[in-house]
């Protein structure tokens, strides 16, 4: 299969399934890959004869839908948002857990992949945190990729996984065996992987943080993304952070999020603001309850 085959074919379907070429034009060569093996399992002369496979054989869109998730990650992946996370976001919410009483400190993890990024979140707090804030963490990690959860659960990678990570806190966190860096039980025991599709699925809130970048609103088309942002903040607390990725934006006319100033792509959960573009404005309707002085305050999906 020639790559303009590919492409050609990706534009054709992607849209089917309510994702967006512009995300995957970068990233192509592993979903070509992927569907390169499948036609040759089909014993189809090219990749041009899948459409018509397609449309006789409707159960084998579940297959290409497979194919689709990217599943490329690292600990500490843009150092800024995690230096965000642990300087300022999550000593915030800590404190307005702690004031309202509650000393668990819930996050949800969208993508996972591997689980660079929820074991990311676990070695700051607990190497940067714990010591000042009586919280229990708490990270729901969801991917909808069996294979890599069960890397994920496993927690051991390559050195190129961890080659951004500040080296006490490899030193601190990993110990080394046949070549790999396996993480310390106890930095595994906050976060819990669960298989899930966030198109269809969602843990349970309420959440203090959720953290969804580089997947929905890169991948997913308008709509869906619309729809996946509506899921996030019906499971994020007033008050709580959104983090996405650092080239991504909320979808214009998004309401319930404020940008956190001066971090770029983290947001605030606000019951009564719409992101318009690079800017942010009080909706038109009427305004919600002022939040108790924690800040923080559920509330209705």
């Amino acid at each position: 299969m020639t790559d303009s085959e590919c492409v050609q074919f990706l534009q054709w379907a992607l849209p089917r399934l309510r994702l967006r070429w512009a995300g995957f034009r970068k990233v192509r060569k592993q979903v070509c890959r992927r569907l390169t093996r499948r036609i040759n399992e089909l014993g189809l002369s090219a990749i041009s004869a899948y459409p018509a496979y397609l449309d006789t054989h409707a159960e084998e869109w579940a297959i290409v839908d497979s194919f689709c998730p990217i599943t490329i990650s690292r600990f500490y992946r843009n150092r800024a948002t995690f230096q965000a996370l642990e300087r300022d976001v999550m000593p915030a919410l800590a404190r307005a857990a702690l004031a309202r009483g509650d000393p668990t400190l819930r996050c949800w993890s969208i993508g996972c992949a591997s689980g660079e990024e929820p074991y990311t979140v676990a070695v700051l707090w607990m190497l940067g945190l714990r010591q000042e804030f009586p919280c229990r963490l708490q990270i729901i990690a969801t991917d909808i990729d069996l294979s890599v959860l069960e890397r994920a659960r496993a927690g051991c990678y390559p050195p190129s996984s961890l080659k951004d990570l500040p080296p006490h806190w490899v030193a601190e966190a990993f110990t080394r065996s046949d070549g790999l860096y396996c993480l310390r039980r106890d930095y595994q025991e906050p976060v819990v992987f669960l298989r899930q599709d966030v198109r269809t699925t969602a843990p349970e809130g309420p959440f203090l943080l959720i953290l969804c970048r580089n997947i929905a609103l890169t991948y997913f088309d308008d709509e869906l993304q619309r729809e996946t942002i509506e899921t996030i903040r019906s499971r994020l607390v007033v008050g709580g952070a959104l983090v996405i990725g650092s080239s991504e934006a909320l979808p214009e006319g998004t309401a319930g999020f404020v940008p956190w100033p001066p971090y770029r792509g983290v947001f605030k959960r606000s019951p009564n603001i719409t992101v318009r573009g690079n800017r942010s404005a009080v909706a038109d309707r009427p305004r919600s309850p002022e939040p108790d002085r924690s800040g923080i305050e559920m509330d209705e999906p």
